[in-house]
């Protein structure tokens, strides 16, 4: 049976008090085995970017557990979080926020020199970059590349780490559907590639084609399968 990396219990998140109380995510529940393509996928303002937020340690639950490689990161102190989400989780926003006086090689060993140095981090980013087609481009700094060459070293980036999860937030948002469906097919290569995991976040399903799984979320409640009517709710 594949490894389990991730386990989401029971996970409920809640924004404001009294009149103004908001429940973002009620009771959600999942997992995640390791390799898998995952979409977790509703409407705006449905709670799928608060999951995504919660599972990536940028924001703690309200009540509920989050395991990533059988750690629960719900109690883990700020200080550990720091350390476990750069050599756990890897990152990739709609945005590449890449820091523009920087080489794009200097971008993608960012978390590598954050987390520790490494005799063998140059040659895994070079090998990346090559990976992500972008050998040409790795000594250029990163305002003088296109858009979708800034995304393809945005997925080397969260890479470098060999991290147990890659976590996307609309990683096509900022694109022409050409360049989207490029590093759509990219992501999917990269993942079969290494036996990688990703878990992306979209509002477009149909962007994404053939996925392992798909995870619907629809007013905080998370399902399993399409957006459609009638589906069960996803259990413990």
């Amino acid at each position: 049976m594949s490894e389990t990396v991730l386990e989401v219990r029971n996970l409920n998140k809640v924004f404001g008090q009294g009149d103004t109380q908001v429940r973002a995510l009620i009771d959600v529940s999942f997992s995640v085995k390791k390799g898998e393509f995952v979409l977790i996928v509703g409407s705006s303002g449905s709670g799928k970017s608060t999951l995504l937020n919660m599972i990536g340690l940028l924001d703690r639950p309200t009540s509920g557990e989050v395991y990533v490689d059988g750690t629960n990161t719900v109690k883990l102190s700020d200080n550990q979080i720091s350390s476990f989400r750069n050599s756990k989780l890897g990152f990739i926003f709609q945005f590449s926020n890449l820091l523009v006086d920087l080489t794009v090689l200097e971008n993608v060993l960012l978390p590598r020199n954050i987390q520790h140095s490494s005799q063998t981090a140059m040659t895994e980013a070079v090998n990346l970059l090559k990976a992500v087609g972008l050998e040409s481009q790795m000594n250029k700094r990163a305002n003088k590349i296109s858009g979708g060459q800034a995304q393809r070293a945005a997925i080397a980036r969260g890479l470098i780490n060999k991290p147990t999860i890659v976590l996307a937030d609309e990683p096509t948002g900022n694109l022409d559907s050409v360049t989207a469906d490029t590093i759509v097919q990219l992501m999917k290569s990269m993942a079969k590639k290494l036996n990688q995991t990703f878990i992306i976040v979209t509002h477009d399903r149909h962007q994404f084609g053939e996925v392992d799984r798909v995870i619907t979320i629809k007013d905080g409640r998370a399902f399993e399968g399409e957006d459609m009517p009638n589906k069960m709710e996803i259990a413990v």
